[in-house]
């Protein structure tokens, strides 16, 4: 399962000026509510899935292995379909249960 942080979004029909300067100084400082931590599927499995609203058809999705395990199957790792609401990473099967990495999305 994902996991993602979650910074204050603007209301669409006005903010005031305090929320709006809370948002952009986020923005600055990098919080920009496109990230997330996923951990892959162990056993036989290749494929692990990203459930995320975030997610479109033309996303970017970025990953960073965050264990040592991850790190080992990272040459075979890769985001192999991207739709509304969820990625695709395929990926080695071996029984490694903390091959865990964090993504951002970008798009």
């Amino acid at each position: 399962m994902a996991k993602r942080d979650s910074y204050r979004k603007l209301n669409p029909a006005g903010s005031e000026p305090r929320e709006i300067s809370e948002v952009v100084n986020n923005l600055i400082e990098g919080k920009t509510n496109n990230t997330g931590t996923i951990t892959l599927n162990v056993a036989s499995a290749t494929t692990t899935t990203i459930s995320d609203a975030r997610i479109g058809y033309n996303s970017v999705i970025l990953l960073m292995p965050t264990t040592a395990n991850a790190v080992s199957v990272v040459a075979s790792t890769y985001i192999s379909a991207t739709n509304k609401g969820n990625a695709v990473i395929t990926h080695t099967a071996n029984t490694n249960t903390d091959k865990t990495y964090k993504y951002i999305i970008v798009a």
